[in-house]
């Protein structure tokens, strides 16, 4: 049973919206954060990553660079850019992509589901990266960047947000990336509780993406819990900011790999003769998108392949029959020697996003070869985190991404 709440948001005025999203902070690097922002009083990102305000070598991660982005936030809304709900309230968020409809309520989630797996994980989080997070969200007292939640499609939830969208949205605007974002506010008290109690007759939501930013989240919750022994347990530091999606609503693009040698051998005609004996290697005429599971396009010296894992391969187990981790187990490891892909440097990561050209152009800079990837399901992602066991690194592409700074939770 899932405590999924109405909160008050603090967010844009309906006129500067489209200038204050943003994409979230680890979409970029230093060097792009610091070009994205730089002259720009509005985007989001400034916030974000609040040490592109200062010198290029300045440490990222002083406290004082904390301090000038929860200043930042404080000045917007003295300066009346961002306003504050009085009531608390669901949100609709749309995104609009390539015609693709995807429709999500934002709401705070509670923590406790979170530590107790009725919020549910198929990621492992690294300790260094949380920590940024984790001062972040701790200095400025709000949760800005939305962790993306899914769920199993309720008949409940999706006739209030078709009804509501009928209506007029508060914020329509479409950012430079092509990308249309819709958001109206349920604000009424009756729909507001029918609301809570559909999420609150769903057992199971899921991370798809912001693991980090949840795991940050939620030790800042705990961290305010050690602070406040008095607690009661609504207070709004005992949830989190997020976008729940159903799961017709969304869809998952392929994380494919590139890869910098051929390992132990010694050319091009080695590796399709070592591949052969475990899948069937068909040339193609051109770049090849993999139309089914347990297929891979292969890029290597200027030809692509298709790649079928041969059936005795494959597997049942909700993470060993991941096409992520056929090729890891049977191609990358044990033929390129890439036994570790969260350390290598003879292995990167492009996000289906990108297309197969840009596949083809590492191929030709800093890179040999290159896999296209069939997309993980969302029902694989489903059937890892019910294991509980985890996926692969780089195992699902998400998009369109949420963008930061249209809604904050303050804590």
């Amino acid at each position: 049973m899932a405590d999924i709440k109405a909160f008050a948001a603090v967010r844009p005025l309906p006129e500067l919206a489209s200038k204050i999203a943003a994409l979230p902070y680890d979409v970029y690097n230093r060097e792009e954060a610091r070009a994205v922002v730089e002259g720009d009083n509005y985007s989001f990102l400034r916030i974000d990553r609040p040490e592109t305000q200062f010198e290029p070598d300045h440490d990222m991660y002083s406290q004082e660079v904390y301090d000038k982005g929860r200043d930042m936030l404080l000045q917007m809304i003295a300066d009346g850019e961002y306003i504050r709900d009085v009531d608390d309230c669901y949100y609709i968020y749309e995104l609009i992509m390539d015609g693709r409809h995807q429709t999500g309520i934002v709401a705070a989630s509670s923590i406790d589901d979170y530590i107790n797996g009725i919020i549910k994980k198929h990621e492992n989080t690294r300790a260094e990266k949380e920590k940024d997070r984790i001062n972040h969200v701790y200095t400025l007292s709000a949760q800005t960047g939305p962790i993306f939640l899914a769920y199993r499609d309720s008949d409940v939830l999706n006739e209030i947000v078709n009804e509501k969208k009928k209506e007029t949205p508060v914020y329509s605007f479409t950012s430079d990336d092509g990308i249309t974002h819709n958001v109206w506010v349920i604000d009424d008290a009756e729909i507001i509780g029918k609301v809570k109690d559909a999420f609150s007759a769903i057992d199971d939501i899921y991370i798809a993406d912001g693991h980090h930013r949840a795991a940050s989240a939620v030790k800042v919750g705990i961290r305010k819990r050690e602070e406040n022994p008095g607690y009661k347990g609504d207070e709004e530091f005992n949830y989190f900011l997020s976008v729940l999606f159903p799961e017709s609503e969304l869809a998952i693009l392929p994380y494919n790999r590139v890869v910098r040698n051929l390992g132990t051998c010694k050319d091009g005609s080695e590796f399709i003769a070592r591949i052969s004996e475990i899948c069937t290697v068909e040339p193609v005429s051109a770049a090849y998108q993999p139309d089914a599971k347990g297929c891979f396009g292969l890029y290597l010296e200027d030809k692509w392949y298709k790649l079928t894992i041969s059936d005795n391969l494959r597997s049942d187990d909700p993470v060993e029959g991941l096409d992520v981790s056929l090729l890891q187990n049977h191609i990358l490891g044990p033929v390129l020697g890439i036994d570790d892909p969260r350390t290598s440097s003879d292995i990167d990561f492009v996000g289906g996003i990108r297309g197969l050209s840009e596949l083809e152009r590492r191929c030709h800079t800093d890179m040999k070869l290159a896999f296209s990837m069939y997309p993980t399901s969302i029902q694989e992602l489903f059937s890892v985190a019910d294991a509980g066991l985890l996926m692969p690194p780089k195992s699902t592409w998400f998009e369109p991404k949420l963008r930061s700074g249209i809604f904050i939770h303050e804590i």
